[in-house]
């Protein structure tokens, strides 16, 4: 560690913040927006395509999740080197993302028509909706190459702090999927698979915006191995973080297929909610990224710990205001996606849990992107590990005990207040501020 050459606290201002967080806020509200739009125009097809479209959703959550490890990753990295005064460095770590995330998704496409039927019977309980999720994610998959582009880029668009031309990329392709969707579904008469379609265009275009950018940046766009190998080794904290969250997303699909159609149509809706939240409060740990690996790299320590608190205070601000907002629009949430009754009447178990996590939501994702923007991605995956591990079992006990949904959103609830705990604990240490071009 450096000498810490700053000796009065500068944290980055409210001003600052927000000027960061509001365009990354449009960039991830996008994707659960859709999803949303999505799940509300599926949910009107019936039951069973509604029930398809969850099981294959969060197996393709799998894109999401390695397009968030490069995006993560590569912020790491590249803030530092940005911070350090070396934007060209910054911007070699998002080529070398970028390669990584076109050679993953090619994988996943292969992987995808050979295994969607296999890993729908795995998680489904019935044969319809199996094989409605499996048609649907042999064509969601043909957009992975795009997204995981689109992750990368973000990554180091964040890390040299540009969060608008992100918005303005993922805008473009969020108003041509919200089109699409409708238009492929019911006119076009292509059904459930008409929103897998929609899904993969745009991010085909979202990637394409993403590709030129970089291009224009005249960084050398060829392999570079030792880099590409540091990159490897820093993103496979964030990998064993991620197969953790798709453990626990996974089991909870399962377990609500297992109680049944109606539940899991009501799982699917409750948790794009829930998720649609996760990436909007997300807008201030993307900011915290930013922030504090440029204070890192800059040697300024104490200003980084100060922009931690204030962040924290910003995040739990920001999880009142969503609480707010669901709580009043919770008299007409459940029509706007379907009109089954029994959804309904399952969508009643996961209000309370959903809202009164909403303020826990809002610090943890904040300094979620301290550590993160500060490198300490070992502490950031064990926390992860312990704290799932802390709510699977309320998940599966629910199979043995009949809890249904109340049993899988009390899991939910574990697991988030054990990571508030470990990463409050993690922030008061300020073991986390390790300066310097390049964590050691």
């Amino acid at each position: 560690m450096t000498p810490e050459r700053d000796t009065t606290p500068r944290p980055a201002s409210y001003r600052r913040i927000a000027s960061l967080a509001i365009p990354a806020l449009v960039v991830l509200a996008a994707e659960p927006i859709y999803l949303l739009i999505d799940t509300a125009v599926v949910g009107h097809l019936g039951a069973v395509p509604l029930g398809g479209l969850a099981l294959g959703g969060v197996i393709m959550g799998l894109a999401p999740f390695i397009g968030a490890v490069l995006a993560y990753g590569t912020t790491a990295r590249a803030s530092r080197r940005y911070g350090a005064g070396d934007r060209t460095g910054a911007v070699a770590e998002g080529v070398q993302g970028t390669w990584l995330a076109l050679a993953a998704g090619l994988v996943m496409i292969v992987a995808f028509q050979f295994l969607a039927g296999p890993v729908a019977g795995l998680m489904g309980d019935d044969p319809a909706v199996e094989a409605a999720a499996a048609e649907w994610l042999r064509v969601a998959v043909l957009g992975a190459p795009f997204l995981l582009v689109a992750g990368a880029g973000q990554g180091w668009m964040r890390a040299v702090q540009d969060t608008k031309r992100p918005m303005w990329f993922v805008t473009a392709s969020f108003l041509l999927s919200a089109v699409l969707a409708p238009v492929l579904v019911y006119p076009v008469g292509l059904g459930l698979v008409g929103s897998a379609w929609a899904n993969a265009l745009a991010q085909a275009v979202s990637g394409v915006l993403f590709l030129l950018a970089l291009r224009r940046e005249g960084v050398p766009l060829r392999i570079d191995r030792e880099l590409m190998s540091k990159q490897l080794v820093a993103n496979g904290d964030l990998i064993i973080r991620g197969i953790a969250f798709q453990v626990s997303s996974f089991s909870a699909t399962a377990v609500a297929a297992r109680v049944g159609t109606v539940a899991l149509g009501a799982h699917q809706i409750g948790m794009q909610l829930w998720f649609f939240a996760a990436l909007a409060l997300d807008a201030v740990a993307i900011a915290a990224q930013a922030l504090i690996g440029a204070d890192l790299g800059a040697g300024r320590p104490a200003a980084a710990r100060a922009t931690a608190k204030r962040l924290t205070i910003v995040g739990l601000g920001y999880g009142v205001a969503f609480l707010l907002t669901v709580l009043a629009l919770l008299p007409v949430l459940p029509d706007l996606f379907t009109a089954e009754p029994g959804v309904h009447e399952q969508l009643g178990y996961i209000w309370p849990w959903l809202v009164l996590l909403l303020p826990v939501a809002g610090v943890v994702f904040a300094l979620d992107g301290v550590l993160i923007g500060a490198g300490d991605l070992r502490f950031m995956r064990n926390m992860t590990v312990i704290s799932i591990a802390s709510g699977l079992p309320f998940t599966w006990l629910t199979l043995v005990f009949g809890w249904g949904l109340t049993g899988i959103w009390g899991g939910i609830a574990v697991f988030m207040l054990v990571r508030l705990g470990m990463i409050l604990w993690r922030l008061r240490s300020g073991e986390w501020a390790v300066t310097g071009a390049e964590r050691a």
